[in-house]
């Protein structure tokens, strides 16, 4: 069987992968991208794009319930289910084509359809009988649902971000396993779809918030949608076309379910590629164990990027990694080190949950500030919620996590005002429209301000006392 050489091999064909070999390519090196499916990147198909699409819906039908709050009556709210999931999958096929078609756009003969593993250090044998010999190797596999022994037995009805966007309607009940962004976000969203839906998790707190305060807000927020069931253990067994869900712990009881969706984290795509024939020191997960800033693993010319890295699963931060690793790939034995931005993600829970940079310190200042009674927040019946952000002791932000309204769009802000190193007093020297929910986070600046005893700008405020 042919053997094919390259300067750079890139195992996965998702976000991290192509990125990693437009940026080897753009070295010079010649490339191979070797993906068993080319299916498109896990954002558009089976990630971002349609949970979002979900979510929308889900907005849709809040909105419409909410309406009479202004004085607005729309009439019954009917959810029509195979139209939901219909424009969901139109929508996301779309997008999902989209990625596709970068595909076509690579030089011939860079792709190659099979699955790969390691034969040694960089050189693999594919599924189809052919071999590869490279000069470097990238690791982009990305990752794949944790499916636990006790819902392997439920066939169709246990769902997963994988599978529950090819259902046909929305179910009449589901159990969600799992608290984290994706049992979080699909939840709320099935809830606001008129699916009768209980969340367990065998954590006391949910998403990925680390403040305790953070974490309550996002409990009582989202408890006051759906049940939850926190602290607990869960089983599940098969009655004909339902699930029997039992659960223990902090609490204790059976319910039957149409549907569960299993979203208790997704490891990396590892394990079929025989990474013991590479020397690679591994975790305790079986992940390599790599350098951030150059995506490198140890001194060997093998590089990590994306989910399979199990550091940041998030688009950008794959984004960042793919090009990271294949410029270093390409011009290995020279390898580079690149300053990485602070982390950031995102759940796209109403309020959305926003986390950022580094939590606070021992010596360093957290700054509070509430939305229950924000000026914006209440014009739009949306007055819930919390901030809280990090400082050193001499006022410079280093960090936040949000759960308000408008939380996804300001955390960009405060990302942007982090990373050039801004204080919290610079930051209040920002002109601020009013009313607008980014005057909601000045609270919480004029504690850090006031803690780290340093001079506030004037204050700009309307003098209107609706709590900005």
């Amino acid at each position: 069987m042919p053997e094919h050489t390259c300067d750079v091999a890139i195992i996965g064909a998702g976000t991290s992968g192509l990125a990693a070999e437009r940026a080897a390519r753009s070295q010079g090196a010649s490339t191979l991208l070797i993906d068993d499916e080319f299916a498109g990147t896990v954002c558009a198909t089976v990630g971002c794009m349609p949970s979002k699409l979900l979510i929308a819906a889900a907005s849709a039908a809040h909105a419409s319930r909410r309406a009479p709050l202004f004085g607005v009556h729309p009439g019954e709210v009917k959810i029509d289910g195979p139209a939901v999931m219909q424009r969901v999958r139109e929508q996301r096929d779309k997008f999902a084509a989209g990625t596709r078609s970068s595909f076509d756009d690579l030089p011939a003969g860079t792709c190659i359809k099979a699955r790969a593993r390691f034969t040694e250090c960089t050189r693999l044998a594919l599924d189809n009988g052919d071999t590869v010999l490279a000069r470097s190797v990238v690791i982009a596999t990305g990752s794949s649902p944790l499916v636990p022994d006790a819902f392997r037995n439920l066939g169709e009805l246990a769902l997963t971000n994988r599978t529950i966007f090819e259902i046909e309607s929305l179910p009449a009940s589901l159990a969600v396993v799992g608290g984290g962004t994706i049992g979080l976000e699909l939840a709320q969203a099935m809830t606001r779809l008129g699916v009768a839906t209980v969340l367990f998790d065998h954590g006391e707190s949910l998403g990925p918030a680390t403040n305790e305060d953070v974490q309550a807000a996002v409990a009582a927020v989202i408890g006051d949608e759906l049940t939850l069931q926190l602290g607990v253990q869960v089983s599940a067994q098969r009655e004909h076309d339902q699930i029997s869900v039992t659960w223990s712990g902090a609490s204790e009881g059976e319910q039957l379910f149409d549907r569960v969706l299993v979203a208790a984290g997704r490891p990396p795509q590892l394990k079929d590629l025989d990474l013991e024939t590479t020397g690679l020191a591994l975790d305790e997960h079986g992940v390599p164990c790599f350098d951030r800033t150059t995506m490198q693993c140890g001194t060997a010319p093998i590089f990590m990027a994306g989910d399979a890295d199990a550091d940041a699963p998030v688009l950008h931060e794959a984004s960042t990694e793919g090009a990271v690793a294949g410029q270093n790939a390409a011009t290995y034995p020279h390898v580079a080190p690149t300053q990485r931005t602070p982390l950031f993600s995102l759940t796209f829970t109403d309020p959305p949950l926003a986390m950022l940079g580094a939590g606070p310190t021992q010596g360093g200042i957290i700054g509070h500030a509430c939305y229950a009674n924000q000026g914006r927040a209440k014009i739009e019946a949306r007055a819930e919620g919390l901030v809280r952000i990090y400082a050193t002791d001499n006022g410079t932000l280093t960090g936040a996590e949000l759960f308000a309204p408008g939380a996804d769009h300001m955390a960009h802000v405060l990302l942007l005002a982090i990373m050039r190193g801004e204080t919290a007093a610079s930051l209040l020297d920002l002109q601020l429209y009013h009313p607008t929910l980014e005057e909601g986070l000045k609270p919480a600046l004029r504690e850090i301000c006031a803690a780290a005893s340093t001079p506030q700008p004037a204050d700009r405020d309307s003098g209107d006392p609706s709590g900005v």
